[in-house]
């Protein structure tokens, strides 16, 4: 069963990814100016985002273990 936390995780993470790729796209066709700050500020959302969701991931896949030994 997927828990209301590990579910969090993997949402946040997958709309901290998802900035991390629209923001240098909208740089890339000058919609929004490019700039160091902004650059490194989308790869940070990215990196993060990533880890938050296999964190999530790893939380569902340690609980269904934790379960399926229990029984």
């Amino acid at each position: 069963m997927i828990t209301t936390r590990a579910f969090r995780f993997i949402l946040i993470g997958f709309v901290l990814v998802l900035i991390g790729f629209v923001v240098p796209l909208l740089m890339v066709i000058r919609l929004i100016n490019p700039g160091f700050l902004l650059g490194f500020a989308s790869y940070g959302a990215s990196v993060v985002g990533l880890l938050l969701g296999l964190y999530g991931a790893l939380d569902i896949y340690l609980r269904k273990k934790a379960d399926n030994d229990r029984q």
